[in-house]
């Protein structure tokens, strides 16, 4: 399979889609694509909401490609890339329309960043969530203000250092998911339902609910550089390389 994003608009609501072969993780001319896919289907007068969602069954996001992360070996490029993920939570953040999340398996780093990032998230029994960055030699900057709008900087913290996978209940209890279903298909009924329901109300309430509730956020925009460069740097170290190549290697061992 190659990297994709794709998207349909259907009653109102624009379905994007992202997939790369490797559990979704998000290389950065995806990142690129999913951005400006989210920003041209927002713009469109006909759409109401945004449904996000990966393909496949099993993991919603692994993050950062660990195959571009080995290949970065300069600060450029490097900060370009972290930028990919600050462009999505962005375009989410600002585009003006609901976008509603759908995460039907694990996820990790920057694919709680887009869980976070949602207005309202759907998941699955099965959809735990964990910031594993230290363990490479980074950590979730990048995502870190989009996390701690839902769950607050001590549970942020206690994320990004434990770096433990949270089960679906406890992100239900910490206002990351809205509904937590048994299987994908009584969620993919709830989410038909929920998004067809929410395309019949009005445009103008929905994008001033979609205002009201990223005020406070505007600082954003000053923070993200100042963030990216914090991964950035750390990437290029050789201690994150090294951490990096040991999991991917484990990682290909367990597959």
């Amino acid at each position: 399979m190659q990297p994709f994003v794709t998207s349909q608009i259907k009653n109102q609501i624009s379905e994007i889609t992202f997939g790369t072969p490797k559990s979704n993780s998000l290389p950065s001319e995806i990142l690129e694509k999913l951005a400006q896919t989210i920003f041209v289907e927002a713009a469109k007068e006909e759409v109401k909401i945004i449904l996000l969602k990966s393909y496949g069954e099993k993991a919603f996001c692994a993050g950062a490609s660990f195959d571009e992360l080995l290949e970065i070996n300069d600060l450029e490029t490097s900060k370009k890339f972290f930028g990919g993920f600050a462009k999505v939570l962005n375009a989410m953040r600002t585009c003006g329309k609901i976008v509603v999340v759908r995460v039907q398996g694990k996820t990790t780093g920057g694919g709680v960043g887009i869980a976070c990032a949602a207005d309202y998230c759907f998941a699955t029994k099965d959809a735990s969530l964990a910031l594993p960055e230290l363990n490479l030699g980074i950590g979730p900057f990048v995502i870190g203000p989009f996390v701690e709008r839902k769950i607050g900087k001590s549970e942020f913290i206690a994320m990004s250092l434990d770096t433990e996978f949270r089960d679906s209940n406890w992100a239900k209890e910490n206002n990351i998911y809205h509904q937590v279903f048994e299987n994908i298909s009584e969620m993919d009924e709830e989410i038909e339902n929920f998004t067809e329901k929410l395309a019949t109300k009005s445009t103008d309430a929905l994008a001033l609910i979609k205002k009201v509730s990223w005020e406070g956020t505007e600082h954003f925009d000053k923070l993200m550089p100042e963030r990216i460069l914090m991964s950035a740097s750390l990437l290029l170290k050789d201690f994150t390389k090294e951490n990096i190549e040991k999991i991917k290697l484990n990682l290909g061992k367990k597959n």
